[in-house]
């Protein structure tokens, strides 16, 4: 790079960027810092050459400080990778996914080469996970979830939706009230779990197994009570995913599916044709949940709070599954609202119209982010808000 020189201190990663004209020093862990300065309101920090460091704040990006140029981009981001991650960037271009842990939070990592070079996407997770009660659940269906002995519990939505936390907070609940074996497979490991009642084993894809599929076919051998498989990414994951809360096991998984209906479909749709009957059949006995979220700015104070659908796979649910009659599940949704445990569920409209009665998030914003705008009638939740 013409005219620029950096030293790196290793002790405190700090670059000090030496140009023609001035010394600038930019420090990776002072950028780490600020995930906790402004707390859960900072989700992700992305660098990319040409551009400032951008963070992602209450959903919206904001720039930080002076552009990066390529070496600046590549110090920074390298310092937060081990040595053999490095040498396959160098030597292969390709993607790698890694953790970094520091202070407060474990840091998931994202490196990529896109048209103008290196670039990371940086995700923060507090060390400290929340408890089920201040997740945000419109229902008390985790209840049912963390006492249950086998089912498949998806938790859906977009990037940044907070599933991973939503299923930490549940197995971190059965951590502390239940002496059972739990199994994650993840890639890479978010939130770190210490065993108190339950005994926990934590295994990094590409680490510690080969694959989802590879690691989930080990672990059925492993005596695993609860197990967590990080996404559901192919038919070898999906197929292993369902066999192991088919044969007693509670399983949690996560898609990036925006409802329950799509999430059911895109279930099937990892599998041919010829085998849809046989899947169908199966998701209809082995499924417990699905919960679709999404993280919605707020009114006042500044930050976001969860939206959530939850289906319940109830007889009548669980018949439509087999049938194949996917389309008819929202209305089954929309009428069995009930806090007990043959009901329970909620839609999206109805989470977000709760949450606009009770003026913690707009009408305005709740429109954003409704998947049926058909279906959302802010009117009609009053009663219910009175009552509540």
């Amino acid at each position: 790079m013409e005219n620029t020189h950096a030293n790196y201190d290793p002790n405190q990663k700090v670059y000090k960027i030496e140009k023609k004209d001035k010394t600038l020093e930019l420090s990776m862990h002072d950028l780490l810092r600020d995930f906790k300065k402004y707390g859960n309101r900072v989700s992700d920090l992305h660098l990319k050459v040409g551009e400032p460091p951008c963070f992602r704040v209450d959903g919206d990006l904001v720039r930080a400080g002076d552009p990066l140029d390529s070496n600046t981009t590549e110090y920074l981001i390298f310092s937060l990778i081990p040595e053999a991650e490095r040498l396959k960037l160098r030597n292969k271009l390709m993607e790698v996914d890694t953790s970094y842990h520091f202070e407060d939070y474990q840091f998931r990592i994202n490196v990529f080469y896109d048209n103008d070079g290196i670039a990371a996407a940086i995700r923060a997770l507090s060390m400290t996970i929340p408890t089920v009660e201040e997740i945000g659940f419109p229902n008390k269906v985790w209840k049912d979830i963390v006492d249950r002995n086998q089912g498949l519990v998806v938790v859906t939505g977009i990037t940044g939706a907070g599933k991973s936390t939503t299923i930490a907070s549940m197995i971190e609940r059965i951590n502390q009230d239940r002496a059972c074996r739990i199994f994650t497979l993840e890639d890479p490991i978010e939130f770190l779990f210490k065993p108190q009642k339950a005994l926990i084993s934590q295994r990094e894809i590409h680490k510690n197994t080969e694959s989802f599929g590879s690691g989930l076919r080990s672990l059925l051998r492993e005596d695993p009570d609860i197990i967590f498989v990080g996404e559901m990414r192919d038919i070898d994951s999906a197929a292993w995913t369902l066999t192991a809360a088919e044969t007693g096991h509670l399983v949690f998984s996560t898609l990036h599916t925006r409802d329950s209906t799509g999430t059911i479909t895109r279930i099937l749709d990892f599998f041919p044709s010829a085998r849809q009957d046989e899947i169908r059949n199966q998701l209809s006995l082995s499924l417990a949940y699905i919960i679709s979220q999404k993280l919605i700015p707020k009114k006042y104070p500044p930050g976001r709070v969860v939206a959530m659908e939850i289906l319940n796979n109830n007889p009548a649910v669980s018949n439509l599954i087999r049938t194949g009659k996917i389309e008819q599940i929202y209305s089954i949704m929309q009428s069995r609202t009930k806090d007990k445990l043959e009901e329970n569920m909620i839609t999206l409209e109805k989470s977000l119209e709760r949450l606009a009665a009770k003026d913690i998030i707009t009408v305005e914003e709740a429109m954003k982010w409704v998947n049926r705008p058909t279906s959302f009638n802010l009117s009609g939740t009053m009663p219910e808000i009175i009552k509540d």
